[in-house]
């Protein structure tokens, strides 16, 4: 066993030093650490402090972890009318903080329950409170909620266990993709826009690197993954398109979000420019949808050529029109399912309220939803044919679709 074990490390190392030795995947490393080096230094030249810049009211608030030593008292009593048999009523608790300045001491904290704030707390209980200073310099704890943490970690963490077990290489591919996706955008998109850098270009620019990084971790450097790429970009640019005309023509734009108002007062001074935002959430909430079908389409068409290299670009455009018939309707019931599911509350109070269907679909937060969901639905339509039409033209050899 220690041999065979042995062995195959040996043919893998031989494996990689030919790659290696090949002059197209050294520029492909080289290209590749070049972008990344780019990308960092921009991350960090964006995340920078600002010159003069004043810390905001929320980054100054300080918050602990606590742990519940006694409940001293305890009022509260189901309420089986209006909270569903929560209990409502006040808690007098002794806490010990965990984390901080004050670490190891013991406090009283009053903990008040209603129907919506419903911290119900017992002896151990771990919490996170924040701890607010006088003018005197004297200090006090209020409950802030649950401390969450720990089980949202080990959450996390069992996905990506299972991820990389089960999908092994891809597996880790695909992980690596996620966490260069969401870093782009929470290091680069967002401090861009907070800069006020115009929003559409720069979302475009974004999801092309993170299509195009994304699908190389995933499946290497390959004809594939240009055809993948190039299609998703293609599609997803296509649905913020289509977002935009119609929000030009209904017409509505970032100024009506529900968060404008905020947006607009902690924001405009930084150079925040509210208009385009909701073009740039279409752009980034339909790029996970058109990457699945992007990639699912080149794949399909890469391995009908793998198995009959006779076929004509013709042939391959048409099978993979019929394999991407199948996705079409997952994919688009996805995105309209995900508007249903997040905005189910909002649909029950519909209904609770018989709202008027002229007073439904002219409200703000309805069409935003509608041209949302719709626009990346209509995305990932427009990326079949697009990517089955890049990969039979690529993957057949240049021959033409008859």
């Amino acid at each position: 066993m220690r041999y065979k074990w042995r062995t195959e490390f040996q043919n893998k190392k031989d494996n990689l030093l030919d790659w290696l030795k090949q002059p197209k995947n050294l520029l492909r490393i080289l290209v590749a650490a070049v972008v990344l080096a780019a990308l960092t230094g921009s991350a960090l030249w964006l995340n920078r402090p600002a010159e003069g810049e004043v810390a905001t009211s929320a980054s100054q608030m300080v918050y602990e972890k606590a742990v519940v030593t006694a409940v001293l008292s305890d009022d509260a009593v189901p309420d089986l009318e209006y909270a569903e048999g929560k209990r409502v009523g006040t808690q007098e608790l002794e806490i010990r903080l965990q984390s901080g300045a004050h670490k190891g001491e013991i406090m009283g904290l009053t903990n008040y329950m209603s129907a919506l704030f419903n911290v119900d707390l017992e002896e151990g209980d771990s919490i996170i409170v924040r701890i607010l200073t006088d003018e005197d310099g004297g200090y006090y704890a209020s409950l802030f909620n649950y401390n969450r943490g720990m089980v949202l970690g080990i959450f996390i963490l069992l996905f990506f266990v299972l991820l990389t077990a089960l999908g092994g290489r891809k597996g880790m591919g695909a992980l690596l993709g996620l966490l260069f996706t969401l870093s782009c955008i929470w290091f680069i998109l967002i401090p861009c826009l907070i800069r006020g850098i115009p929003a559409v270009p720069v979302t475009v620019a974004v999801i092309v690197v993170t299509s195009v990084g994304g699908l190389i971790l995933l499946n290497g450097f390959s004809k594939k993954t240009f055809c993948a790429a190039l299609g998703c970009v293609i599609g997803v640019v296509s649905a913020g398109a289509v977002a935009g005309i119609v929000g030009w023509w209904t017409p509505i734009d970032g100024f009506n979000m529900s968060e404008a108002e905020n947006l607009i007062l902690y924001g405009a001074d930084q150079g925040l420019k509210v208009r385009g935002l909701l073009v740039c959430g279409v752009l980034i909430s339909a790029l996970g949808a058109v990457m699945d079908v992007a990639l699912g389409i080149a794949s399909s068409v890469w391995e009908m050529r793998e198995q009959n290299g006779a076929l004509t670009a013709g042939q391959l455009f048409r099978s993979g029109m019929h394999i991407g018939r199948d996705a079409m309707g997952t994919m688009a019931n996805t995105l309209i399912l995900a508007f249903a599911g997040s905005s189910l509350n909002m649909l029950i109070l519909v209904q609770t309220y018989d709202i008027p269907f002229i007073q439904l679909v002219n409200t703000d937060y309805i069409c935003i939803e509608i041209i949302q969901s719709i626009a990346g639905a209509m995305g990932v339509l427009l990326t079949v044919p697009i990517v089955a039409f890049i990969s039979a033209r690529l993957m057949a050899g240049g021959k033409r679709i008859s």
